[in-house]
């Protein structure tokens, strides 16, 4: 890991900030829970959209807005919380029309209507810079009861919440660099990586059945490699359990490599662990299992690793980081 990497700055820089505060979690949990009344807490967390970086400078800015809702969502769901509204920073690059200004104001109504939430307040700025967008998500949960990324056991089994790879594929059809894939299954991943897919139904059945959850927005096999050793264990990921489109098969065929799908992020499915009892549940509102959680020994140490057919895969990049 670098010193100049996202997850080092955080480590290094901002974890003092936080102290010893319960509110925080140590900075390594995407969200931070504030106590609310004797029923309920307040799950909150904070992610954000650049131009060139998150997204293209020419996407549509209604479904730059949608992805932005999305992307702040799927860590509420992932602590079991009911989404309950947001605030919102934006900081327009001068001469944004109001039009397009309206765009994007469109597409966060249509995620407000789908995902029951209101905007409760935020700042809004110009700069000479590329267009910011960035949103606060409240939750709310049972009092006592957000999931962590914590609480982890060997013997766990690992699941996932839905297809991995369609946001790495989408990117990479915008790119210019998929090819081989019919119209329909490029239009497919490109819808995917503009609009992540977020099970927010499945909030309830995460919280009562998982015993550690985060959501995969840096890569499957980078994410589960976090949630490892926030345990100290050994999270082995079975490759050829891990669930793909049609579209994501076609692109193998087509000569991709599988193990991109896992690296590639952006994909924005609920990771969980949960014992035999909770994952039966879990794979019956829809999950997928793909792995185990391991004790640490000498031969096997804290991370995730990814198998498939008896063999230890190796990748370039567990997954993708800022460089900062």
């Amino acid at each position: 890991m670098s010193e100049h990497d996202e997850f080092s700055i955080i480590d290094q820089l901002f974890k003092p900030l936080a102290g010893l505060s319960r509110e925080a979690r140590g900075l390594i949990d995407d969200v931070a829970v504030i106590a609310g009344d004797s029923t309920q807490d307040l799950v909150i967390n904070t992610d954000a959209l650049v131009a060139g970086v998150h997204f293209f400078e020419h996407d549509p800015l209604d479904l730059v807005a949608r992805k932005l809702m999305r992307v702040n969502l799927s860590d509420i769901v992932a602590k079991g919380a009911k989404p309950y509204g947001y605030q919102l920073m934006t900081a327009w690059p001068r001469g944004t029309s109001y039009s397009e200004k309206a765009d994007f104001v469109r597409g966060l109504k249509t995620e407000q209507d789908r995902f029951g939430v209101d905007l409760f307040g935020g700042d809004t700025v110009s700069t000479y810079g590329p267009l910011v967008v960035s949103m606060t998500m409240f939750g709310r949960v049972p009092a006592g009861r957000a999931l962590s990324r914590l609480g982890a056991r060997a013997g766990d089994k690992v699941l996932i919440s839905g297809y991995i790879g369609q946001g790495y594929l989408g990117l990479k059809a915008l790119q210019g660099q998929l090819m081989g894939l019919s119209h329909a299954d490029v239009n497919e991943v490109i819808s995917a990586y503009h609009l992540p897919e977020i099970r927010a139904d499945l909030a309830p059945v995460i919280l009562e059945h998982a015993r550690s959850s985060m959501d995969v927005s840096d890569g499957l096999l980078a994410d589960a490699d976090h949630l490892a050793r926030a345990n100290n264990l050994m999270i082995r990921l079975d490759l050829n359990t891990v669930p793909t489109s049609l579209s994501a098969r076609a692109a193998i065929a087509s000569g991709l490599s599988p193990v991109d799908l896992v690296t590639g992020g952006d994909d924005y499915q609920i990771l969980c662990t949960a014992d035999e009892a909770g994952a039966k549940a879990l794979i019956m509102a829809g999950f997928y299992e793909i792995g185990m959680c391991l004790g640490v020994s000498e031969d096997t140490p804290a991370g995730a690793e990814l198998w498939a057919d008896d063999r230890r895969l190796d990748a370039v990049a567990k997954g993708y980081t800022h460089p900062l």
